[in-house]
């Protein structure tokens, strides 16, 4: 009896031992993997380059040149007066030609009125000037005969060695000389011709048909 009593409170040991351990063991919970959100790039607001039209530039006919001739010869001279040439011709020294020459043609010299209109000019520069438009060197043009057939023309800061016929309305002497005679072949050429104060003309200022 007495060793059935001992085996029976052994055994109760076992199983409050057994029962002790059981519930002292903890379960820890494993915990779920943090999810990391992704990496999301900065959002950027593109803008948008602005279009770029390209405009054509105006074409311009033969009368509307507005080029400049800068001559040193006589042939170049020649060329740059006639109809074909350019509104303003420009010489860089004394320029002598053996013949009668004519300057013709319309031209504009690339600006407006105040009507919006093309300014008619053509002018023969005997004159170099620096930056500042002061005139540094003056030329002599030798021709026996020079005609002005361009309306709205001039001759300045410098002196034509010869006789000159004027054709055309407008005609103008500024800071020029002309050493010889000065005809005006129609009474709207005489009528219209002008003159500053500095310059002179050593010869006639008459009528006289060509």
């Amino acid at each position: 009896m007495k060793q059935r009593a001992k085996a029976k409170i052994v055994l109760l040991i076992l199983i409050f031992t057994v029962a002790l351990l059981v519930g002292c063991r903890k379960t820890n919970p494993t915990p779920s993997p943090s999810t990391t959100p992704p990496l999301t790039s900065p959002t950027t607001t593109s803008t948008p380059m602005p279009t770029i039209t390209a405009t054509a530039s105006p074409q311009t006919s033969p009368d509307m040149n507005t080029t400049a001739s800068i001559v040193n010869t006589a042939a170049a001279f020649e060329k740059a007066i006639g109809k074909d040439g350019t509104w303003i011709i420009c010489l860089l020294n004394d320029l002598k030609i053996n013949k009668d020459i004519v300057m013709q043609g319309e031209f504009t010299n690339g600006k407006k009125d105040t009507a919006g209109k093309d300014i008619i000019q053509r002018k023969i520069a005997l004159y170099t000037q620096d930056q500042d438009r002061n005139v540094t060197n003056r030329f002599t043009l030798t021709a026996p005969k020079l005609t002005i057939e361009s309306p709205n023309a001039s001759i300045q800061n410098g002196t034509f060695k010869g006789d000159l016929y004027v054709t055309a309305k407008n005609f103008e002497l500024v800071g020029a000389t002309v050493d010889g005679n000065v005809y005006f072949t129609n009474n709207d050429a005489k009528s219209t011709f002008k003159m500053d104060t500095t310059s002179k003309v050593t010869g006639k200022q008459e009528l006289k048909s060509k």
